[in-house]
């Protein structure tokens, strides 16, 4: 079994759902980014979706812009990046990585080239999220040769006639995107989830996940009650963000946090 079907096992086997953190890989440079991505899997993240940091992302907002932003200003390229995945693999050899990217930054490398080099590193799967599962199959293909899981996206706008080619399309897990537009905290959360879930889940045997606008201990609890997983963002990276300019305290500051949120995952009080 992958570490990512082990991952999902054994939350369900904890009656829980699991709790995916994202940051921007290298923000806000490579060893304070190294030092918050120990911090979440010290503290019982299931899985890390790392950011390859991007001139222009799409998807993002104000806060995951200015994140890729400092770490493209800090140097990271895509060999720290792929550096950044080794080292953290050495150091948690159980635990799922996973990259949030964009096509344009798998492309130019050669994508099956890519895909042997991410895995080399330590890559569990990739969400490349500008790239829907009708213009995939070069990077599918790539991703099943060198043993990568592919993980694509549902949006509330998807009509159901897509979500048979988006399950089909996915090995690792579906993300369902619970709000229109970019990334970024919410004071509350969409109310159409239940119902999504329960469509997207007529389309697929893998795990779901619930992603965009989770930043709270009760948002996590109220998503965890009705998905196999959780992914919270923002919040995390805001972390960063509020210590640029102690950057020594970035690694406490994010165990504080993550051990906050990561309660609501537990569906039944322990």
């Amino acid at each position: 079994m992958d570490r990512i079907s082990q991952a999902f096992a054994r939350a369900q086997q904890e009656n829980r759902a699991a709790f995916v953190a994202y940051l921007c890989a290298g923000d806000p440079d490579f060893d304070s980014s190294l030092e918050a991505c120990r911090a979440l899997l010290r503290n019982g993240v299931d899985i890390l979706e790392l950011g390859v940091p991007f001139s222009d992302p799409l998807a993002d907002g104000l806060t995951n812009q200015l994140a890729a932003q400092r770490a493209l200003e800090s140097g990271m390229t895509a060999d720290r990046v792929l550096e950044l995945v080794s080292t953290l693999r050495g150091e948690f050899p159980e635990t799922p990585i996973i990259f949030y990217t964009y096509y344009n930054l798998v492309y130019p490398h050669g994508v099956d080239a890519y895909a042997e080099r991410a895995k080399a590193a330590g890559l569990d799967g990739l969400l490349t999220l500008d790239l829907p599962p009708e213009e995939a199959g070069e990077l599918s293909e790539a991703c099943a040769k060198h043993d990568l899981k592919t993980v694509f996206i549902v949006a509330p706008t998807t009509p159901e006639a897509r979500l048979a080619k988006i399950g089909a399309a996915t090995t690792g897990f579906v993300y369902y995107v619970s709000r229109e537009g970019v990334t970024g905290e919410r004071d509350s959360l969409a109310t159409n989830i239940p119902e999504a879930l329960e469509a997207i889940k007529t389309h697929t045997d893998l795990p779901v996940v619930v992603g965009f606008g989770i930043s709270r201990r009760e948002h996590v609890a109220e998503v965890a009650a009705l998905a196999d997983g959780v992914v919270v963002g923002s919040a995390l990276v805001n972390v960063i963000k509020d210590h640029v300019d102690n950057r020594a305290q970035i690694g406490e500051a994010m165990t504080t946090k993550i051990s906050d949120l990561i309660i609501g995952v537990n569906r039944t009080p322990s």
